[in-house]
């Protein structure tokens, strides 16, 4: 147990923000008056001090309560004064004191301290001499990883016999706040200051650790740092001599610069900073700095967040669309219900359409008007003949020369999210070992996906929700039934001839006079011409043919015009064949004369209607059935069905009951090069049979279509509308229907259905009772 020894009374320096330990020798800069007058009276007299630490170390003007209870003995072994008059002492601490009373002088200004030293010795014991041990190896460690002693001062530890001083030097060096070195001062025991000090230099050498760790890091980071800054300055020297440096960094400040003008989403923007980070250390010849210049491009180049204004004046769209396409009525219809919801919901989803119809109707050319009709930006791709899935989706960047599919092309092209796009002929789509295009077109397609389509080479989610989609066709047989079922399908059927007639007098004949120079001169078609035109020279659908035949025309009249002959042209009924030559489709070719065993049937193609001609010849023979002109298998079935109906029924229809032990009959189908198959020529099959048995004609400006059972009833079909517009455009005056098909009649354009007679049957005895002569 440590006891107080020997009072003492010596003048007393107050120290700010410093310690002495006994046994530290220190220097100590004394510039405040109570100081500078304490040190004068120790030096002429023992030379012995005490060193009291002040509690507050910011505090100039202190009394006796500001300082600690406990402080130091020391000698003052040297006294230096400095150019600024203050004073430097060398001073050495000696023992504890702790101050029993301190008397604050005025005259001159000190302070005189009381106290008693306090004895600190203990014996040595096993105890005591581990904690020494364990301080000295402890502190070796600290001084080897902090480096702030050198080795002399270690040594000197080592051979310090005295542990209270031992655990006194180490805290002198520690660097730990005032009040702890203050405990450990007034702490007597040898064996608790020794424990609290290896405590504190554990938690100090954990510390350091620690702090050296980071330093080195650091250390390394910036010798990593230094380093790729002076390759790279080298690499800029080399580069700028062969004159390629400057114009990477120059395209790398025009990215960055298109960038800031770009609302780009975060993670696009953190993929483009990381590519021109590789594309900086890149040789600039090398193919994937290419691929990396095309990908940062696609991506500045795509319309992230940019909306085009929309129209919502349903009368101005109606008139744009009025304007531009005479007829379709339905497809209109639709765009304006579009915008009427769009203008009442606000809501963003775009409709998907798909606009099926034979060539020449005015698909392509529709998409472009409803685009300028509600104010979108158009653009369009062509898939006809498409059968890599990469042509939709783009290629992966793992190869040279990797693009974006077309969608995203297209929507680099139009600048904005919300255009009309129109992916053209859908129908002609193939697939093969690439891929399938369709099924990659599901996705964009589908309007719970497509905000978040998948381009492999740009990498991220495209919204595509927006858009306004339509898609072509001339047949949805080939359109997977996947890709059919996520569009909402409208059919533009076949014009009639009067519409063909609008049509030309409206767009075709100014659009081909301007084409070829005519605009100014008195040139004009007679409506007779026309009719000719379209009767005579174009059997179609659509109105190609037309304009084609039309431009023939303009191109004889410029002739006849520039070489002189004429300065102005009528073209009527009378002179078209001086400007379009002999006639292609004469009135005999649709054979619309009686005849026996020859019959109007009505047959639909992806072009439209087409009157299909079928003829029958009987000749002796043992019952065989002939069949020719490319039929199907469909087709063969219908007219061994017909065949087996006529046999069942030879009595009732007035033919021989052996007619199929004597004769043959062989059906054909002219233009043989030409693939048939369907069932809709069932009623036609059987008509020519019984036709070409009996010896009954045919009347002639018929026509007829419907499938046929065994028991002679009449089944539905499709293709109504197409059929009949092909049996108005032949001159046909009367049309055999299935019963169950007259309610297709209502999408008939009036002028047929008043020049024309549609009369339904149910039964084959009414087919041949209405089409057979008496």
């Amino acid at each position: 147990m440590s006891n107080l020894i020997g009072e003492i009374v010596k003048p007393l320096l107050a120290l700010r923000g410093l310690m002495v330990f006994p046994g530290m020798i220190i220097n100590i800069d004394v510039g405040r008056e109570r100081s500078m007058n304490a040190i004068k009276a120790v030096m002429k007299n023992d030379k012995q001090i005490l060193l009291v630490t002040q509690k507050d170390p910011n505090k100039a003007d202190i009394g006796v309560e500001d300082l600690y209870q406990v402080g130091i003995l020391a000698n003052v072994k040297q006294q230096l004064t400095l150019p600024n008059g203050a004073l430097r002492v060398l001073v050495e601490g000696i023992e504890r004191v702790k101050l029993t009373r301190v008397d604050d002088i005025k005259s001159p200004a000190s302070f005189i301290g009381y106290g008693e030293i306090l004895d600190c010795h203990e014996n040595i014991s096993p105890e005591g001499e581990a904690l020494r041990r364990l301080l000295i190896e402890s502190f070796e460690q600290w001084v080897l990883v902090t480096k702030k002693v050198n080795g002399d001062v270690l040594q000197s530890f080592k051979t310090e016999p005295d542990n209270g001083r031992v655990a006194d030097l180490i805290t002198s060096y520690l660097n730990i706040d005032q009040d702890e070195k203050q405990g450990l001062l007034e702490t007597v025991s040898i064996s608790k200051r020794m424990k609290s000090v290896y405590e504190i230099l554990v938690r100090e050498l954990e510390i350091a650790n620690v702090s050296k760790n980071i330093s080195q890091q650091v250390h390394e980071q910036v010798e990593q740092n230094q380093k790729e800054y002076y390759l790279r300055e080298q690499i800029k020297a080399i580069s700028k001599e062969l004159g390629e440096g400057e114009d990477v960094q120059a395209e790398i400040a025009e990215y960055k610069e298109k960038m800031l003008g770009l609302a780009l989403p975060d993670n696009v923007v953190e993929k483009i900073n990381k590519e021109l980070g590789r594309l900086v250390k890149m040789p600039p010849m090398t193919p994937e700095g290419a691929v990396i210049r095309t990908y940062i491009e696609t991506l500045l180049s795509l319309p992230w967040g940019i909306m085009s204004e929309e129209n919502f004046d349903i009368k101005k769209a109606e008139k744009v669309l009025d304007h531009d396409h005479y007829g379709l009525k339905k497809v209109k219809e639709r765009i304006l219900e579009f915008l009427a919801v769009r203008a009442l919901s606000q809501t963003t989803k775009g409709p998907i359409l798909c606009l099926v119809g034979p060539p020449g109707v005015g698909k392509t050319s529709l998409a472009s008007s409803v685009a300028r009709a509600i104010g979108r930006k158009f653009t369009r791709v062509s898939l006809g003949g498409v059968r890599d899935e990469a042509e939709i989706r783009g290629h992966r960047r793992t190869y040279i020369g990797a693009l974006p599919g077309r969608i995203i092309h297209g929507m680099q092209q139009v600048g904005c999210m919300n255009p009309l796009f129109l992916l053209d002929e859908v129908d002609k789509m193939a697939a093969d070992f690439r891929g399938d295009p369709a099924s990659a077109l599901l996705e964009a397609l589908d309007p719970e996906q497509n905000n978040a389509f998948s381009d492999h080479f740009i990498e991220f989610a495209f919204d595509l929700s927006n858009v306004f989609w339509i898609v072509t066709a001339n047949s949805t047989d080939t359109i997977p039934p996947a890709l059919l079922d996520r569009m909402e399908v409208i059919e533009l059927p076949s014009y009639t001839d009067e519409e063909k007639v609008k049509i030309a007098k409206l767009h075709l004949m100014p659009k081909e006079k301007a084409a070829n120079g005519l605009a100014d001169y008195k040139v004009s078609v007679s409506e007779k011409a026309l009719r000719r035109i379209i009767r005579e020279y174009t059997r179609e659908a659509g109105v190609r043919n037309l304009e084609r035949k039309l431009a023939s025309i303009y191109r004889k009249i410029a002739y006849k015009i520039v070489s002189g002959e004429l300065d102005k042209v009528q073209v009527t009924d009378k002179n078209l064949e001086k400007f379009l030559g002999p006639i292609i489709f004469l009135e005999e070719d649709s054979h619309l004369e009686s005849a026996v065993g020859i019959v109007n049937g009505l047959a639909w193609t992806s072009v439209g209607g087409e009157l299909l001609k079928a003829e029958v010849l009987t000749f002796k023979g043992k019952g065989n059935l002939i069949l020719t002109g490319s039929l199907g298998d469909v087709m063969k079935e219908s007219a061994q069905a017909g065949f087996t109906y006529i046999r069942n029924r030879s009595e009732a229809l007035g033919i021989p009951e052996d007619f199929s032990e004597k004769l043959d009959l062989h059906i054909h189908f002219p233009e043989g090069a030409v693939p048939k198959d369907g069932p809709s020529a069932g009623v036609t099959i059987v008509t020519a049979m019984v036709s070409a048995l009996t010896g009954r004609k045919v009347k002639g400006k018929l026509a007829m279509t419907g499938e046929i059972t065994l028991s002679g009833r009449v089944l539905p079909i499709g293709g109504v509308k197409e059929k009949a517009l092909a049996a108005y455009r032949y001159g046909v005056k009367t049309v055999l229907l299935p019963a169950r098909n007259m309610q297709d009649l209502d999408e008939l354009p009036e002028n047929v259905k008043a020049e024309m007679r549609f009369i339904p049957v149910r039964h084959l005895d009414e087919v041949l009772e209405l089409a057979l002569e008496d």
